[in-house]
């Protein structure tokens, strides 16, 4: 379990600081609160290319996947910038 959460924060770091200081935080704070299916979003939602991350996080455009889009408010309301 702990090497499999070393592996996300791995993940987690991002070429963005806008991004890394949202999703660490994310995965310190809620990670483990989430339900394997939002789990599973989380680490699709982290295999998406930067410049759409940053795009839906600051609100310049919105994610058409709705349970990537759903995460990205969850997080958004977890992690306090």
């Amino acid at each position: 379990m702990q090497e499999n959460k070393s592996r996300l924060k791995w993940a987690c770091r991002r070429g963005m600081l806008e991004l890394d200081v949202l999703f660490m935080p994310f995965v310190d704070e809620a990670y483990d609160e989430l339900s394997d299916e939002q789990k599973l979003t989380f680490k699709r939602l982290l295999a998406c290319d930067d410049p759409d991350l940053f795009a839906w996080f600051m609100g310049h455009k919105e994610c058409e996947d709705a349970p990537l889009a759903a995460m990205v408010e969850l997080i958004l309301k977890r992690v306090k910038v």
